[in-house]
């Protein structure tokens, strides 16, 4: 696929690759297998999403507490901005890597509400699934600490950039607002006009796909799109799951081509 991008030399990526927070190796292992398989390449650009999965790790035991996990997933991002030779493969991976993404199916009812008197990630040792603010304001949190320090020793930042607006409820579209450069998918703006407002004051970026909603959410001539265009919000259409959905080896081009048609 690599191949593929260098030959049509305008094909630019960013790929999704996940570290799940389980334990604090897993860092270690992807970017090892990164070094050696020699993935870096100038059309390619990563971005880490984290599954919103905390509640089937802590039933297998794998932690015991929130902050189990966020030490898991920010814990190594310090050690090596510290100082990068701990792991030459881990400081090499992260200059390719531009934002982290958050996944989990959204449309799941949310057993916890976010209150005033939440329990602090260390006392979050049920077996319940924090609610969606909860995991991104903490997300938010760590990554605006850990960009400022990387901004002092010179070394690359990133971006929170999570999956918000597919489905469930528009709350999470709200905590979006608060924290994230961008968001994926966003299509439940459409029901709630002041927060769309709100959206295009600050022109946070939504990247759409029409056709994977088309897939499993909404009808592609609901697809609110060409709307949110017209409206002047800061959009851009972007391929999801494209060797899934898509027919053609340039997905990209596949989904402004329908677009267009449509």
């Amino acid at each position: 696929m690599i191949d593929d991008l260098e030959a049509s030399k305008y094909s630019l990526v960013e790929w999704r690759i996940s570290v799940y927070g389980r334990k604090p190796s897993e860092w270690d292992l992807l970017s090892r297998w990164f070094y050696v398989h020699k993935l870096a390449h100038k059309n390619v650009r990563w971005l880490i999403q984290i599954p919103r999965l905390y509640h089937i790790y802590k039933k297998a035991g794998e932690i015991n507490c929130f902050e189990d996990m966020l030490f898991n997933i920010f814990a190594p991002l310090y050690a090596v901005t510290i100082d990068p030779s701990s792991n030459p493969a881990l400081h090499y991976f992260l200059q390719t890597i531009v934002g982290f993404d958050s996944v989990d199916d959204e449309s799941r009812p949310e057993s916890s509400q976010l209150v005033a008197n939440m329990p602090k990630p260390h006392e979050w040792n049920s077996d319940k699934e924090p609610p969606y603010a909860y995991w991104m304001y903490y997300l938010y949190a760590n990554l605006c600490t850990l960009n400022q320090f990387r901004a002092s020793r010179n070394l690359c930042t990133f971006q929170l950039r999570p999956h918000c607006g597919e489905a469930g409820d528009l709350d999470h579209l709200i905590a979006a607002y608060l924290v994230a450069h961008q968001i994926n998918h966003g299509i439940l703006l459409r029901k709630l006009p002041s927060l769309q407002y709100l959206y295009y004051l600050s022109q946070i970026g939504i990247a759409m796909s029409p056709l994977s909603n088309n897939k499993l959410f909404l009808d592609y001539n609901k697809n609110p799109f060409p709307k949110y265009f017209s409206q002047g919000l800061n959009v851009s259409l972007s391929t999801d799951d494209p060797l899934m959905l898509h027919y053609t080896k340039d997905a990209l081009v596949e989904e402004y081509s329908v677009a267009a048609q449509v």
